[in-house]
This record gives C-alpha cells, sequence and structure tokens, in this order.
C-alpha cells in the first residue's frame, strides 16, 4: 500500500505549513500515474495522521488525469486509467504524458483560538 509512504510525506509537509496551529481540512491534486485508490488513500492518511494537528481534517483529494495522444488517428483524450488507449479509435498505440502531479493545493486552519490552558498540538511522534 504505497498510500502510506505518500501520506507519510504529505504529513511532513503539512505540518511544516501547520506550524503547530489544528488543520481542518486539506486539498491534494494526485495525478492518475500515482495510482492512488481513494480507499486506500483515505485509511492511509487517517492512520498517518493520528494523533496530530492533521487529525480529523477533511481531506479533498482531485485525481488528474493522464493527457492520451493518439499515434494512429492523432487525436487526444483524457483517462484516469495509466494503461490507457484512445478513446476514439480504441488503439492502443498511444503516447501518455502528464498525471504525475503531487500537489498540495491548499490547506485551512483552525479558526478558534487555542485557549491557554489548552495542551500544544501534538506533532507527529516519528
Amino acid at each position: 500500500m504505497h498510500e502510506i509512504g505518500m501520506c507519510e510525506g504529505l504529513l511532513d509537509l503539512i505540518e511544516q505549513r501547520a506550524a503547530g496551529r489544528r488543520i481542518t481540512a486539506v486539498r491534494l491534486r494526485v495525478g492518475a500515474r500515482h495510482a492512488v485508490v481513494d480507499e486506500a488513500f483515505d485509511q492511509a492518511f487517517a492512520v498517518v495522521a493520528d494523533g496530530t494537528a492533521v487529525q480529523d481534517a477533511v481531506v479533498d483529494l482531485e485525481v488528474v488525469p493522464v493527457t492520451v495522444t493518439c499515434r494512429t488517428c492523432e487525436r487526444l483524450s483524457e483517462s484516469l486509467d495509466v494503461l490507457a488507449v484512445c478513446a476514439h479509435c480504441g488503439g492502443d498505440d498511444v503516447d501518455i504524458s502528464g498525471g504525475d502531479e503531487l500537489v498540495l493545493e491548499s490547506v485551512q486552519f483552525e479558526t478558534t483560538p487555542r485557549r491557554e490552558d489548552e495542551p500544544d498540538v501534538p506533532r507527529n511522534p516519528r
């Protein structure tokens, strides 16, 4: 399950941006070439984020398609399948490009200030 490793890297990046603030939402763009499975990603993110400032944050994951260029009919199309064929003629003599993004688009922080008697947000114990 490669989603765990991906989520660990993303969590490090998110925590740097958080600087101790609690995170309520995260928006990510992931290219189709990463072959991320939504349910597996959600589970991996929940496991990695447990006990951190990102715990319980809503994660909005957008999968970016690959661009398929057909050598047979010379038409372009998009696909979420890394092993795509031409959407127009069904040919498999295609060039695949894009879909390799991994972008942290936005991080939303908690808006209510922390009380002085409230403990600091725990960092990931790795």
